[in-house]
């Protein structure tokens, strides 16, 4: 059975949409199933956090959560169709408008409600006479695809396994956005409905998207800072080597066209940023100190002025 996702994120029912997000993205960095390669738990963990995310860290998933319109996992809570009131009707207890007898039958049903019962028994189909074949509607099948970061920056294409057990593949294409669907003309489950793909797109520890550029940081050592050199960097395209300038600084940007997310028949593609970061090596080193102690008593300066 799913937990809560308020539990799961670890925030309280009264959170704001940022720190939702801001707990989701902490707790995800902790667990990527890349950090613990083989290990289901840390595998289901992830899946989890994806799940509660996609709940209430979307507004109007959430807001129908709190209504209990959706259970944990994100499933529609089935309404009983013989439960009276039920918020929609107005002072008559039929219609919003509340017209006096309009909206309400001897047994206190709504005209909505008996629509909603009737309904869902001609949808059935093959009831005495052929009655419901003339109502059947077919229903569209849905269903959520994880995606990589660099599947949904470069396109891709993936095969899912419906319900059914019919195959299909679904084209991803690039730039898409975490929960955008994809719909499939006539693949459902049901003769004549969709399928309706929601995207969901994996966190990743090493890129950030913004618009269709892509932002990584490269570490750099002090070495590097100071008497420059190359280095390679991955890009979704792939690992692409750069040059370090002499005396860069922690924040210096590099740019590399084209490396974004790529080009579509309607749009060009983005640019990869590469925001470099000084290391200091992880052990102190006495040689190193020494240095930097008779070099800024000879040659001192203030970085903040």
């Amino acid at each position: 059975m799913a937990r809560d996702p308020y539990t799961v994120l670890g925030v309280t029912r009264d959170a704001s949409d940022s720190e939702i997000q801001k707990a989701f993205r902490r707790l995800a960095k902790k667990s990527h199933p890349d950090l613990f390669p083989g290990d289901k738990k840390a595998e289901d963990r992830f899946k989890e956090l994806n799940t509660a995310n996609d709940i209430i860290g979307d507004p109007a998933k959430r807001a129908r959560f709190d209504r209990g319109e959706l259970d944990a996992s994100g499933a529609e809570v089935r309404q009983n169709p013989f439960a009276r009131g039920g918020g929609r009707a107005g002072p008559g207890g039929g219609f919003a408008g509340g017209h006096p007898g309009a909206g309400q039958g001897a047994g206190g049903f709504g005209f909505e409600d008996l629509s909603d019962l009737f309904g869902g028994m001609f949808r059935g189909g093959g009831g005495p006479g052929g009655m419901g074949g003339g109502f059947q509607q077919a229903e569209d099948t849905r269903f959520k695809l994880e995606v990589d970061f660099a599947d949904a920056a470069t396109g891709a294409k993936r095969r899912v396994t419906m319900p059914d057990g019919k195959s299909l593949d679904v084209g991803i294409p690039a730039g898409i956005s975490d929960g955008q669907t994809i719909r499939l003309k006539g693949q459902g489950t049901q003769q004549g409905g969709d399928a309706l793909v929601e995207i969901r797109i994996k966190p990743d520890p090493i890129y950030r998207r913004e618009g269709r550029d892509i932002h990584v940081e490269l570490p750099i050592s002090l070495g590097e800072a100071v008497m420059g050199g190359k280095a390679e960097v991955p890009t979704v395209h792939g690992p692409v080597t750069v040059s370090i300038p002499k005396g860069a600084n922690s924040g210096t940007r590099l740019r590399l066209k084209g490396k974004g997310i790529s080009a579509t028949k309607r749009e060009a593609a983005g640019d990869a940023y590469v925001t470099l970061k000084v290391m200091l090596p992880k052990a102190p080193d006495a040689e190193l100190e020494e240095f930097v102690k008779s070099w800024s008593a000879k040659k001192p300066y203030n970085p903040r002025a």
